[in-house]
Protein backbone atom coordinates (compact mmCIF):
# COMPACT_ATOMS: atom_id res chain seq x y z
CA UNK A 1 0.00 0.00 0.00
CA UNK A 2 1.55 3.13 -1.10
CA UNK A 3 -0.19 6.24 0.37
CA UNK A 4 1.19 9.75 0.97
CA UNK A 5 2.03 10.22 4.71
CA UNK A 6 1.94 13.78 6.08
CA UNK A 7 4.58 14.62 8.75
CA UNK A 8 3.22 17.34 11.25
CA UNK A 9 6.59 17.87 13.29
CA UNK A 10 4.96 20.59 14.82
CA UNK A 11 2.45 18.73 16.49
CA UNK A 12 3.90 15.73 16.44
CA UNK A 13 1.63 13.91 14.24
CA UNK A 14 1.72 12.00 11.20
CA UNK A 15 -1.39 11.24 9.05
CA UNK A 16 -2.68 9.30 5.98
CA UNK A 17 -5.87 10.10 3.93
CA UNK A 18 -7.74 7.22 2.55
CA UNK A 19 -11.11 6.93 1.05
CA UNK A 20 -11.43 10.60 2.23
CA UNK A 21 -10.89 9.19 5.81
CA UNK A 22 -8.21 10.22 8.01
CA UNK A 23 -5.67 7.49 10.11
CA UNK A 24 -3.30 9.29 12.41
CA UNK A 25 -0.16 8.60 14.89
CA UNK A 26 0.54 10.71 17.72
CA UNK A 27 4.09 11.35 19.99
CA UNK A 28 5.47 13.42 21.98
CA UNK A 29 9.24 14.75 21.49
CA UNK A 30 11.38 15.46 24.87
CA UNK A 31 15.03 16.11 23.60
CA UNK A 32 15.54 12.63 21.62
CA UNK A 33 12.86 10.67 22.54
CA UNK A 34 10.16 9.64 20.70
CA UNK A 35 7.16 8.53 22.57
CA UNK A 36 4.66 6.62 20.39
CA UNK A 37 1.06 7.96 22.29
CA UNK A 38 -1.67 6.63 19.97
CA UNK A 39 -2.19 5.27 16.64
CA UNK A 40 -5.69 5.30 15.12
CA UNK A 41 -7.31 4.02 12.19
CA UNK A 42 -11.26 4.52 11.24
CA UNK A 43 -13.00 1.13 11.56
CA UNK A 44 -13.52 0.96 7.90
CA UNK A 45 -10.07 0.98 7.69
CA UNK A 46 -8.68 -1.82 9.34
CA UNK A 47 -7.11 -4.23 8.33
CA UNK A 48 -5.61 -2.67 5.21
CA UNK A 49 -1.95 -1.99 7.04
CA UNK A 50 -2.36 1.39 7.60
CA UNK A 51 -1.52 1.40 10.93
CA UNK A 52 1.39 -0.30 10.59
CA UNK A 53 2.40 2.49 7.50
CA UNK A 54 1.91 5.05 9.92
CA UNK A 55 4.38 2.84 12.48
CA UNK A 56 6.89 2.59 9.97
CA UNK A 57 6.69 5.72 8.98
CA UNK A 58 7.06 7.16 12.40
CA UNK A 59 10.37 4.73 13.51
CA UNK A 60 12.19 5.35 10.28
CA UNK A 61 11.39 9.10 10.96
CA UNK A 62 13.08 8.51 14.31
CA UNK A 63 16.04 6.81 12.99
CA UNK A 64 17.15 9.29 10.42
CA UNK A 65 16.83 12.12 13.60
CA UNK A 66 18.52 9.97 15.80
CA UNK A 67 16.06 9.68 18.26
CA UNK A 68 15.18 6.84 20.86
CA UNK A 69 11.46 5.12 20.67
CA UNK A 70 9.49 4.64 23.63
CA UNK A 71 6.12 3.26 22.29
CA UNK A 72 3.43 3.31 24.21
CA UNK A 73 0.92 3.26 22.55
CA UNK A 74 -0.37 -0.70 22.34
CA UNK A 75 -0.47 -1.08 18.69
CA UNK A 76 2.95 0.67 18.31
CA UNK A 77 4.53 -1.50 21.61
CA UNK A 78 3.33 -4.89 19.23
CA UNK A 79 5.02 -4.00 15.67
CA UNK A 80 8.22 -2.85 17.15
CA UNK A 81 7.99 -6.40 19.07
CA UNK A 82 7.25 -8.35 15.55
CA UNK A 83 9.76 -6.38 13.70
CA UNK A 84 13.56 -6.72 14.61
CA UNK A 85 14.87 -3.94 12.62
CA UNK A 86 13.83 -1.34 14.93
CA UNK A 87 14.59 -2.77 18.13
CA UNK A 88 17.52 -0.89 18.02
CA UNK A 89 15.84 2.55 18.52
CA UNK A 90 13.91 1.64 22.01
CA UNK A 91 14.34 3.37 25.27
Amino acid sequence: MNHVLEHDTLNHRITCVVDGLTSVLDYTLADTLMTITHTEVPPVLRGRGIAAELTRFALDAARREGWRVRPRCSYADAFTRAHAEYQDLLA
